[in-house]
């Protein structure tokens, strides 16, 4: 099957396969080899030049197009571990990579063109101009200038400084980050535990500050109590907890077994 191709001078086998793929209007991903090939095939014997160079390029092309449809017409074997790779892929990354180069030139020959028409002209401004400045009679710039006047300039100069700031965001404080964790603070318990056997929970609290430090510390302990390290009781509901160590007695009934 053929289409009508009108002879006309194409850079190169990329570009005539450009060509053919837009006035097709296919996706360059996923060429009609077949078609393509034969609409190709149908141009080259149609060229008329005597420059074997250009000629051969074109030939060239040509065979591969044909190794590409014979590629395509053969049955694949299916393998579950890798797939086939498509015969066209190296083709497409080609026609890719010309497609920018080209449409870049024609970028490029805009920007000449436009900047064909830009002209520069040398400054021809006179020295006496240039080098002008205007006198300036301080004293009849500040006759009229007050104590009253410079008192509110001033005024007025500090109230806009003092309405650049954020009323509510510049009475933010930094905020620090601590440093802890669960499994440190762990070790610590267990070794403040040892020492003082039974303790306040509020007493413990006062070896750290800060929010962070007393949900790492209560979380220590929850994990120590699962482990039956510590044993925990607490009187009244809002009432201060007892802490006691229980993690000797557990060490020896351990050696008592061994």
């Amino acid at each position: 099957m053929g289409i009508q191709v009108k002879l006309e001078a194409f850079d190169g086998p990329l570009d005539l396969l450009l060509h053919l793929i837009e006035k097709n209007k296919v996706d360059i991903f996923d060429i009609p080899i077949v078609l393509i090939t034969e609409q190709y095939l149908d141009y080259v014997s149609r060229m008329d030049t005597r420059d074997m160079d250009l000629m051969s390029e074109f030939l060239v092309m040509a065979a591969t197009l044909v190794k590409i449809k014979s590629k395509m017409l053969l049955p694949r074997e299916e393998t579950e571990s890798e797939e086939e790779e498509d015969p066209r892929q190296e083709l497409v990354e080609r026609l890719l990579e010309y497609k920018m180069y080209k449409y870049v030139s024609f970028e490029l020959k805009d920007r000449q063109f436009d900047a064909a028409r830009v002209f520069f002209k040398e400054p021809s401004i006179p020295d006496e101009i240039k080098n002008y400045k205007e006198e300036v009679d301080f004293d009849e710039l500040l006759s009229d200038v007050t104590l009253s006047k410079l008192q509110n300039i001033f005024y007025s100069v500090m109230q806009k400084q003092v309405d650049k700031i954020d009323p509510i965001r510049s009475k933010f404080g930094e905020i620090e980050k601590e440093d802890i964790n669960i499994e440190d603070q762990m070790l610590f318990v267990e070794n403040y535990a040892r020492r003082h056997k039974s303790f306040s929970f509020r007493k413990l609290l006062e070896t750290g500050s800060g929010k962070g430090y007393i949900i790492v510390t209560f979380l220590s302990i929850l994990e120590m109590m699962k482990t039956g390290k510590l044993y925990i009781e607490q009187e009244d509901i809002f009432g201060d907890i007892r802490i006691a160590y229980q993690g000797a007695e557990k060490e020896e009934d351990e050696q008592v077994e061994h």
